[in-house]
């Protein structure tokens, strides 16, 4: 039986890569988008012509209706049992000088969509006795980061939330494990580090690759991960 799974912010960067690997590993994936439909649509298309099962779904996971509405189109055609809630913002800026609405923004989009988006899918994968929920957070969750007291805190709670509902679902052979990526070489990251920097930064002297982190996320998903759950996972080249 084709397993469904869902990657919130799937299309680009990490989760475009993590898209692509559950559609290879035989998932029929939906790529979720905020706005830009047509870049999902375009990865889905993508997906498609290389013999995977994937369509594009967009909508704003800070808005709670919106996503009830979309959630519950979405289990019409039946459970998502692979969930990868890896949507995330960043709007940095040193603590004295965030505005509110900075904070606000990146809690928003993290914590309070991973709340929008898994709470109703929670169930339905429940009835199913099978499921897989990864949470993409980042290193700076676990060391902390100047400039980033709103992102560490966001994810940092995606942290605690996972290792509880791990505790909830494990009795229903459902997982719930967190992977925390380093400096991975996305869009995102081109802006904040240039190479002198990942050489100072990371020991192994470069950027990660999307598709190293989705290669852990396609095995956290598989049956082979059955009796992992409530781990906080960082790939991130030794840099802690």
């Amino acid at each position: 039986m084709t397993l469904r799974a869902f990657v919130s912010g799937g299309s680009g960067g990490i989760g475009r890569a993590i898209c692509q690997r559950l559609a290879a590993d035989g998932h029929a994936v939906l790529v979720h988008a905020n706005r830009n439909l047509a870049a999902a649509e375009a990865l889905a298309a993508e997906i498609r012509a290389a013999g995977g099962d994937a369509q594009a779904v967009a909508f704003d996971l800070t808005d709670a209706a919106v996503t009830a509405a979309a959630v519950e189109n979405i289990l019409a055609d039946g459970p998502i049992q692979v969930l990868v809630n890896n949507a995330g913002i960043h709007d940095d800026a040193v603590f004295p000088g965030m505005s509110a609405a900075q904070w606000h923004k990146v809690i928003d989009v993290s914590l309070h969509g991973f709340f929008n988006l898994t709470q109703p899918l929670t169930m339905p994968m429940i009835r199913t006795r099978w499921g897989r929920i990864i949470n993409i957070t980042s290193v700076a969750a676990i060391t902390g980061n100047r400039g980033q007291v709103n992102y560490a805190a966001a994810k940092g709670a995606l942290h605690s939330a996972t290792k509880s509902l791990a505790q909830e679902l494990a009795g229903r052979g459902i997982t719930v494990n967190a992977v925390a990526p380093g400096i991975i070489d996305t869009a995102m990251s081109e802006a904040s580090f240039d190479a002198e920097a990942i050489a100072r930064i990371v020991p192994m002297k470069r950027a990660g690759r999307a598709e190293e982190v989705a290669d852990l996320v396609g095995f956290l998903a598989s049956k082979q991960a059955g009796y992992i759950t409530g781990q906080i996972i960082s790939i991130n080249g030794g840099m802690i």
